[in-house]
């Protein structure tokens, strides 16, 4: 039984949870949220690391290094690698700030692995033509793929939250009778839309929009189909049609001289239609693909994708950076348990008249003069000032910051950190050219998803 558009979806939403659920955590490592992993406790108890590590008596510290390195790959793409917009008309990426769309961009991609941004011509409040929109990978779904550059996807699309007004302008058009259906379909949802639907489940997510909002689903899959190539001697010109418009052309024909007659014949083919959903499943809108390249409007880059699965650049130094929160918090935890200066003043050898805050006040004052009574000479005050005895924890976290810099390959040459007075300048070029050797493979094939959108630029 062939699944319903919705059905369709669903289920790729449901392909791309993991992938999605991934780039949550990724995403939280980058900003600083890196003590709120899920563990069990000894105890059974399911709490974030940084629970259990208050409930242990530590302060969980963070040294994001992360948000630097991927700084760093961003400011190096800005400065050396950025490409020109490949001919693309300058008003479009002007009208667009594509300089700054990339860069962002890129900041997702070093993320989560996934570059997306949606190529349309329409009308909007800055004009009409090519828009380019960012599309964050929370709310975007295709079904399973293996190829790195995604051409076996056969199913693409994301979740839109648009206002009651918009949506009544976008799928109603002028026509009074279409609007009243889409504000039917959205001013009270039916309680039985999500009766066979946990509401916690991941289809949810999907479905549910904030409060106020509308949710429409842009599903674009590829369909095979028959269409007629047609060729008509009086306009001097080839066509597609649907393969319905056959009776329409054979009527013309019959008007028609033996040797004007449009010429045309039926094939199959594959092309890429577009269904906008609500979520009770009704259909807002349907069409074929309107652009010559006749393709779907995602420019998207997965990276590095292997068997299905995408592994982000900052996946690879989750690990180190946890290891140096937990160093850098067991050093702080050492230092403070620690004694530092601490007096050991017997309470038999306290002169008359004085008081143990007295002792102390005078103690902190270089050149100041206790008294004492000199009858038993085991009654000495004392000073004690112990060491942390770090136990190596030191050197460890010095070993995983410079395993950090190998792993990502971003190092102090690249930051401009290894310079001195006797560098030269051809020594630092090269140094610096070294370093970006490990990113040269990241950064192009992030220049290729950017060549792609330019390709839907002039296509569109």
């Amino acid at each position: 039984m062939q699944s319903s558009p919705l059905e369709i979806a669903l289920s790729a939403w449901q392909s791309t949870a993991p992938f999605r659920a991934n780039r949550q955590r990724y995403k939280r490592y980058t900003y600083g949220r890196q003590w709120d992993d899920i563990i069990t406790s000894p105890d059974g108890v399911a709490l974030t690391e940084g629970a259990y590590a208050e409930k242990c008596g530590h302060r969980p510290l963070t040294n994001n290094l992360i948000r630097q390195m991927v700084k760093t790959v961003i400011g190096l793409w800005r400065r050396d690698m950025a490409p020109s917009h490949g001919g693309t008309d300058t008003a479009i990426a002007r009208r667009n700030h594509l300089d700054e769309l990339d860069a962002r961009t890129l900041e997702e991609f070093l993320i989560s692995g996934c570059a997306v941004q949606r190529v349309v011509t329409e009308r909007r409040m800055g004009g009409t033509g090519v828009w380019v929109d960012p599309v964050s990978p929370s709310r975007f779904f295709f079904s399973p793929a293996t190829d790195p550059r995604g051409c076996d996807m056969e199913v693409v699309g994301m979740a839109h939250d648009m206002s009651m007004r918009e949506a009544m302008v976008r799928f109603g058009g002028e026509d009074s009778s279409r609007r009243k259906r889409v504000e039917r379909i959205y001013s009270g949802v039916d309680p039985r839309l999500f009766a066979s639907v946990d509401m916690q489940s991941v289809a949810a997510s999907l479905l549910s929009a904030p409060a106020g909002r509308c949710r429409a689903i842009e599903l674009w899959t590829l369909e095979s189909r028959l269409m007629i190539r047609c060729y008509d001697p009086v306009e001097w010109g080839g066509f597609l049609l649907p393969a319905s418009a056959a009776p329409r052309i054979e009527k013309e024909n019959r008007g028609r001289a033996e040797e004007a007659r449009i010429a045309f014949r039926e094939f199959d083919t594959v092309r890429w239609h577009c269904r906008w959903l609500a979520p009770t499943g009704e259909l807002l809108d349907s069409y074929d693909s309107p652009w010559p390249h006749g393709g779907h409007p995602f420019a998207v880059k997965l990276y590095p994708m292997t068997d299905g699965e995408i592994h982000p650049f900052v996946e690879d130094v989750i690990d180190q950076q946890r290891t140096i929160n937990r160093l850098i918090t067991m050093l702080d935890t050492m230092l403070g348990v620690s004694a530092k200066g601490a007096l050991l003043f017997p309470l038999r050898a306290l002169p008359p008249g004085y008081r143990l805050p007295d002792i102390a006040a005078a103690w902190s004052i270089p050149g100041a003069v206790i008294p004492f009574d000199t009858a038993d000479t085991n009654l000495r005050p004392m000073q004690v000032s112990g060491s942390s005895g770090d136990c190596g924890a030191a050197s460890l976290l010095s070993m995983e910051m410079k395993l950090f810099e190998q792993i990502s390959g971003v190092n102090g040459a690249i930051q401009g950190r290894e310079v001195t007075a006797n560098t030269s300048a051809a020594l630092f070029d090269a140094r610096t050219r070294n370093a970006t050797t490990a990113l040269i493979d990241l950064l192009e094939s992030f220049d290729s998803f950017v060549e792609e959108r330019n390709r839907l630029i002039k296509e569109s």
